[in-house]
């Protein structure tokens, strides 16, 4: 039997890759995607296209395309960005509650709209793509001061990690929930300097969405999908 995904973020990076990868092993796809964005390529079959944004609410066009499908993975992937602005004066508020909106409020709308699908599923998973810089264990050590990254984006990805925790403790037994840090990606998001390729980190992510790990949360790296789990 088909497994069916929905994926947010996907014209382009990591998000269009994982589109692409999963399609090719056999899932049925629905690929999310901003108004106006860049569109798909024409790909493998079982490829369907939503328009919209993250900060909407999306349940309606989903419900249209998904009509009545379980949906097995939901892969939290549309994520934004503002220039590397660390120094406290140079912080816009607005901007920086822009960026939570879709970082972080974007996936908590995802798995609303989509609840009663995933609960429909034999073995729901709902991937959360984060980043190592939203770990509060490791910021407040000092591990990534060198980097030199916006406070938007750090804030933005430390709540979308307890968004992950909060809604793993609910949907306990019922939905598993992990935060994925993507690894150092070759993407227009990635840092200098980046050297894996958005197609490797969509296959680890295939791979990592189709193992028996029962633990939920869980806050994995892809880097190393098999070893210890990134610190909260």
């Amino acid at each position: 039997m088909s497994r069916t995904a929905v994926v947010t973020g996907a014209a382009g990076g990591l998000g269009r890759a994982v589109v692409a990868d999963l399609a090719t092993h056999g899932w049925d796809v629905v690929a999310v995607v901003r108004a106006g964005g860049a569109a798909l390529p024409d790909g493998p079959a079982g490829v369907t296209v939503v328009e919209g944004d993250v900060r909407t609410d999306l349940a309606g066009p989903l419900r249209a395309v998904l009509r009545g499908r379980a949906v097995d993975l939901l892969v939290n992937n549309a994520a934004t960005g503002t220039p590397a602005r660390p120094v406290l004066t140079e912080i816009d508020p607005a901007e920086l509650l822009r960026v939570v909106d879709v970082n972080a409020v974007g996936p908590l709308r995802l798995v609303q709209a989509l609840l009663p699908s995933l609960l429909a599923a034999a073995d729901p998973l709902v991937l959360n793509v984060s980043s190592r810089l939203g770990s509060v264990a490791d910021q407040a050590a000092g591990g990534y001061r060198h980097l030199g990254t916006s406070y938007a984006y750090r804030v933005s990805k430390a709540a979308l990690n307890m968004l992950t925790t909060c809604l793993a403790g609910e949907l306990d037994g019922r939905v598993r929930v992990w935060s994925v840090h993507p690894g150092v990606l070759a993407t227009g998001m990635g840092q200098a300097g980046a050297t894996t390729p958005p197609e490797e980190a969509a296959a680890r992510l295939r791979r990592l969405a189709t193992s028996s790990d029962r633990t939920s949360p869980r806050f994995v790296t892809l880097d190393d999908p098999g070893g210890p789990d990134l610190a909260w």
